[in-house]
């Protein structure tokens, strides 16, 4: 078992559950200018029970341990979030199943199965106003800078700048899943609430990286 690729794992699911716990309001509100307001409460209860049983969770290796951040995810977070990020989490650890050192090309498929079951799950795709306007662009970026052969904080900056103005490129959409949907054109002039969620998580994951200092730990 690589303990370096283990413990980037673990850093990264940290600092996703610690943002979706602090930006619970912050989320709430985005989502309740066109949608019913749910998100950031429910993505926060959901992220508080996996750093609750944080200790407990099966570290053998990084498909597991995603697999059962997954099953939490799933079984405990409520409206349209859960099913789609437990799918996420699911696919994710589908990728890498049976492997110990994860590289840079896994993370990236890891990402792209994450995509592809949300798409799956949500019946929608890149332009519909959801999480994947933010998260395939991101993707795409890693990938770029994978093959460019990036230092690590230059990827990880560049990835964040790219899910920031993917995410604020969403306000100009007009939603076509979920409650906004219903809102038809009303829909436009405010950013998806699951786009920002991702640029907010990869900002952080930016900032902090550097630090090698796990939040709230």
């Amino acid at each position: 078992m690589s303990e370096s690729s283990m413990a980037d794992v673990e850093f990264v699911v940290r600092i996703i559950a610690q943002t979706a716990v602090d930006n619970e309001r912050a989320f709430g509100d985005l989502d309740a200018v066109v949608g019913d307001g749910d998100f950031g409460y429910s993505l926060a209860r959901g992220f508080e029970i996996v750093l609750a049983e944080w200790d407990g969770l099966d570290r053998s290796g990084p498909s597991v341990f995603l697999q059962k951040v997954a099953m939490i995810i799933a079984g405990r977070v409520g409206g349209t979030s859960g099913p789609l990020w437990g799918t996420a989490f699911l696919r994710a650890s589908g990728a890498v199943r049976d492997k110990a050192e994860l590289t840079g090309g896994d993370v990236v498929a890891m990402l792209r199965a994450a995509a592809e079951g949300i798409k799956a799950r949500g019946n929608s795709d890149v332009g519909d106003k959801t999480l994947l306007d933010a998260l395939i662009p991101a993707t795409d970026a890693l990938e770029a800078e994978l093959a460019d052969g990036s230092d690590r904080a230059t990827l990880l900056s560049r990835v964040a700048l790219v899910a920031r103005r993917s995410a604020d490129a969403t306000t100009g959409m007009i939603a076509k899943r979920g409650r906004a949907s219903y809102t038809g054109e009303r829909s436009i002039g405010s950013p998806d609430p699951g786009a920002v969620a991702i640029a907010v998580i990869l900002e952080r994951l930016n900032d902090e990286w550097a630090t090698g200092e796990t939040p709230n730990q």
